[in-house]
């Protein structure tokens, strides 16, 4: 159920993208009197879903949900229509129409897709606000698994900075090591000022991991045991986790990782409650839960929130896309040219794409990843290549620089070759995403 939820998440995330980028090259077309024929969301091989046509166009959802399409009249592109090609220039066509009425066309989905993301990302800001979490505000410093381990931090450590920069949010932590290629992180330990060098090669290793390099940590203590927990009558609400067997764990998410080890299995365990220590042994069930609800990380660090009003969410939406765009996305995918990351590591299908998003519906994550999606999408669709809205852009800016036009033959191969190398990169994508599910 919970890759239902999530694959809902993607399929709805990505139908509003689609339908909205391609209202973005329908919407000036129309302005400028260029005809469209279909309006899709999926492709539609040999058949569609849907369709209904009003006016002159024809509007449907087919059935291959690998993006969507508007066919203008005159226009070479993934229909390879070559025979209305062949027939004379009409006015109504996007042939027809000048160089730089056909350009804004092109870039009408891209331009579309970076407002969808200023827009998302403020509206995010205005009805959720922003939260925060200063390293320094976190009471029991950071759980840092075996990589962290690796080049010397250490459990309960608090973060101070990197670089001698203060971190704003410890969820930086992944990004400046990776993008900015931090090479000291501070920590106070035990109340002493700790410098720990970041080897070089941390950079490309964080890529591809799949641990949680650090995290927040925090007393496992116990809310509520319910009636039917098989561990009612063994711990009670209130009580603190003290040790696991001989282990003094005392933290989560050490806690939640030994329960995983331990799963169809019972453990011993030892508990402090109220002045008395109790010891027993508790059932872990298959999924590695004690069935019971366990006290929150956000109750033992200090949030920063702050709430915007309408003008702060606009400035904040297009500062927060800002930055994703350009600080994160565009320099992590510079990354792939650098050798710090490997193409077979970061490219991903639809399965990575399904994993950003939560296994319950949650309103902001979901609007967040949206907003990120678009701008994912249109920085991809502006890539030079044809097929793309991008290989579109650069024939025309090459017609208004010189003043020729491609012919229509090499258009034609133009689009086959860029199609052809587009599909093959999302079988490539997805092909991944199977080969990580199978364990490669």
């Amino acid at each position: 159920m919970d890759y239902v939820i999530m694959g809902l998440q993607l399929l709805l995330s990505l139908s509003i993208l689609i339908v909205l980028h391609e209202f973005g090259h329908f919407l000036p077309s129309k302005i400028f009197g260029v005809r469209v024929e279909k309006f899709y969301l999926f492709f539609d091989p040999w058949f569609s879903v849907i369709k209904k046509k009003i006016g002159e166009t024809e509007y449907g959802i087919g059935w291959l949900p690998l993006g969507g399409y508007v066919k203008l009249s005159g226009m070479i592109d993934e229909s390879m229509d070559k025979e209305q090609m062949l027939q004379p220039e009409q006015p109504w066509e996007f042939r027809s129409k000048p160089a730089w009425q056909r350009l804004i066309i092109m870039l009408g989905g891209i331009i579309m897709n970076v407002i969808l993301g200023i827009l998302f990302y403020g509206m995010i800001l205005f009805v959720w606000g922003k939260d925060t979490i200063p390293t320094d505000g976190m009471k029991y410093g950071i759980y840092a698994d075996s990589l962290a381990q690796s080049i010397g931090l250490q459990d309960g450590d608090i973060i101070q900075s990197m670089d001698g920069e203060r971190l704003a949010n410890y969820r930086d932590i992944r990004k400046r090591i990776f993008l900015d290629k931090a090479q000291t992180i501070e920590v106070k330990r035990g109340g002493q000022d700790v410098s720990i060098q970041i080897p070089e090669t941390l950079a490309s290793e964080i890529v591809s991991y799949k641990g949680v390099f650090v995290d927040i940590r925090f007393p496992v203590t116990l809310v509520e045991v319910p009636d039917d927990s098989p561990n009612a009558g063994k711990i009670q609400a209130g009580d603190q986790l003290l040790a696991v067997g001989n282990s003094p764990i005392q933290f989560s998410p050490a806690f939640n990782i030994v329960l995983k080890q331990a799963s169809s299995s019972t453990i011993n365990t030892t508990w402090l409650r109220g002045n008395d220590t109790i010891t027993t042994q508790v059932a872990v069930s298959e999924d590695g839960k004690l069935g019971m609800v366990m006290d929150g990380a956000q109750n033992h660090i200090e949030f920063v929130t702050k709430e915007y009003g309408l003008g702060e969410a606009a400035v904040g939406g297009f500062t927060e896309a800002y930055d994703f765009l350009f600080n994160i996305y565009i320099r992590s995918f510079g990354r792939l040219f650098d050798g710090t990351a490997k193409v077979s590591e970061s490219l991903g299908g639809f399965g990575t794409f399904a994993k950003m998003f939560p296994t319950d519906w949650n309103w902001e994550v979901f609007w967040k990843n949206t907003a990120m999606l678009s701008l994912i999408l249109a920085f991809m669709n502006l890539l030079p290549i044809p097929a793309l809205d991008g290989g579109h852009v650069v024939f025309l800016l090459y017609e208004m620089v010189t003043g020729k036009k491609p012919s229509d033959k090499f258009m034609e191969y133009a689009t086959i070759a860029g199609f052809v190398f587009v599909m093959g990169l999302v079988l490539l994508a997805n092909g991944l995403d199977i080969w990580r599910w199978l364990g490669g």
